[in-house]
């Protein structure tokens, strides 16, 4: 059985079609909702983001990337500090090798590299900022938090003296 041009033609655009709808799944410039089921659906509480979530990709290797409208603070037990793009690599409970997520300790802002749930039922979250493991109660990211704009300048790395004020302090 031999395909004609028209038949091949009608079987190109049906691939292509549903080449395009899987990606849509994977890919959304939709609100918050959308990022919040797709951490629910990979064993991790939906509230892990903010509102801002401007839209958000996973790509096949497992790389997520949230664009967010513009760096913010938001509070869950302490402050957190988003970054207008925030990347992990997402697997069934974990967001592992975090970039573009601070949270507050004491007075110093740490970097967030690995968020995991091991076992939802133990209704316990874990914050791994290096220096320590941070467990968190689950229910405290069930819902996405209120990030309120501000000048972050101050808290991002890697930014000179001179760029936050000190050059007159010479």
């Amino acid at each position: 059985m031999s395909l004609t041009r028209q038949s091949f033609r009608f079987l190109f655009l049906l691939l292509s079609l549903l080449f395009v709808l899987s990606e849509s799944t994977l890919s959304s410039s939709s609100s918050s909702n959308s990022i919040q089921n797709l951490l629910q659906s990979q064993g991790l509480p939906g509230g892990l983001f903010p509102h801002d979530v401007k839209s958000f990709t996973l790509h096949p290797d497992g790389l997520l990337e949230v664009l967010l409208d513009r760096p913010c603070l938001a509070k869950f037990d302490t402050g957190v500090y988003f970054d207008s793009v925030v990347r992990a690599n997402l697997t069934y409970g974990k967001l592992m090798g975090m970039e573009g997520l601070s949270q507050k300790e004491l007075f110093l802002w740490l970097p967030v590299k690995d968020i995991i749930v091991d076992d939802p039922s133990s209704g316990v979250i874990v914050f791994d900022i290096g220096v320590a493991h941070k467990q968190l109660s689950l229910s405290l990211f069930e819902d996405p938090p209120v990030c309120r704009p501000t000048d972050l300048e101050v808290l991002q790395p890697n930014i000179g003296r001179k760029k936050i004020g000190f050059e007159a302090l010479r």
